[in-house]
């Protein structure tokens, strides 16, 4: 009965040229990774099948910070300011170019809780905290807490309820071994990289560690790898107080370079504080430029991002580059 109907159909459909096939788009995000939009209801039957063509949107979407030669951002660039090479090209088309401060923020903080970083432990805790109290908007921002030593334990999920936040980052006990690259990893593809919002939305991950990894089971390679396909930015405290630039302090560095985040080595307790605070003001002050590649195939290899300023003292900080999504 179906068949019979589907074909009574599709002869009225040809003989007064109605359209046969709802168009079924991939939506952009920041990496360029598409996902199915929502299929859209037909005013026919919805137990009769219905031919979709789909089409792929390939748009990437960079975060990106530009700062002077003292460090302090500048806010007022336009886009032809910049240059910028995807996998070595410019870009088939710019799609939208501006300043953003106000796009959601979802955050994962992962706090260091091995026996390494014993000395300065409260008071880190107590600057996490602080920091989770200025920075988080209820209703518009979340985040999650993770503690790691030689394995990895969310101790508050996503909220954007700073007290309940609190109280999963005071639960912390240290001590242990240290498996830093797992927890990134973990925390990439287990929070971050199924958060698909319906929004466009700001990941970044901040790290207080020593950077010291002994325990890992993923390599340091594949914690990057997979916080670039959760689009997540890196920042790095470092909990080191030796005062030395120790392996560790550029295991930190690294993670951030290859995110388009940034790493701090505060030598003074109190340094912590302002290295939060200077987190802070990097979230909200950030451009974004959306653009189609050039010469793009969906084959799931890594492209890299080179976006530079073509203005005498500026510096350009941005993710290193992205995976495209397979066919």
């Amino acid at each position: 009965m179906k068949y019979i109907r589907w074909m009574i159909f599709l002869a009225l459909a040809a003989a007064i040229e109605l359209p046969l096939w709802a168009q079924s788009s991939y939506v952009a995000v920041t990496s360029g990774v598409g996902v199915p939009a929502a299929a859209r209801a037909t005013e026919s039957d919805a137990t009769d099948p219905v031919l979709t063509i789909k089409k792929r949107v390939d748009e990437v979407n960079v975060l990106f910070i530009a700062t002077d030669r003292h460090g302090k951002f500048v806010r007022n660039l336009r886009q032809n300011d910049f240059s910028i090479l995807d996998d070595h090209k410019p870009p088939q088309s710019i799609v939208n170019f501006r300043r953003d401060t106000d796009l959601p923020l979802e955050l994962g903080l992962l706090i260091d809780t091995s026996g390494s970083v014993r000395s300065r432990f409260d008071f880190e805790e107590e600057a996490a905290v602080g920091f989770l109290q200025h920075t988080l908007r209820p209703r518009f921002d979340r985040a999650f807490v993770m503690g790691f030593n030689g394995h990895s334990q969310i101790a508050q999920d996503f909220t954007d309820n700073v007290q309940l936040l609190e109280t999963g980052v005071r639960s912390l006990r240290n001590g242990g071994g240290t498996a830093l690259y797992d927890a990134i990893y973990r925390a990439s593809r287990d929070k971050l990289l199924k958060d698909k919002s319906d929004r466009p939305v700001r990941h970044a991950i901040i790290i207080l560690s020593d950077g010291e990894d002994n325990q890992s089971d993923v390599s340091r390679a594949q914690a990057i790898e997979m916080a670039q396909r959760a689009e997540v930015i890196i920042y790095a405290i470092s909990t080191d107080d030796s005062g030395l630039i120790l392996r560790g302090d550029k295991v930190l560095q690294q993670l951030a370079d290859a995110t388009g985040g940034r790493a701090f080595f505060p030598f003074k307790t109190k340094d912590i504080k302002n290295s939060f605070s200077a987190i802070e003001d990097e979230l909200r002050s950030q451009y974004v430029v959306s653009y189609r590649p050039a010469n793009f195939d969906a084959d799931g290899r890594y492209r890299s991002i080179e976006i530079t300023a073509l203005k005498k003292d500026l510096q350009v900080r941005a993710r290193k580059g992205y995976y495209a999504p397979r066919q």
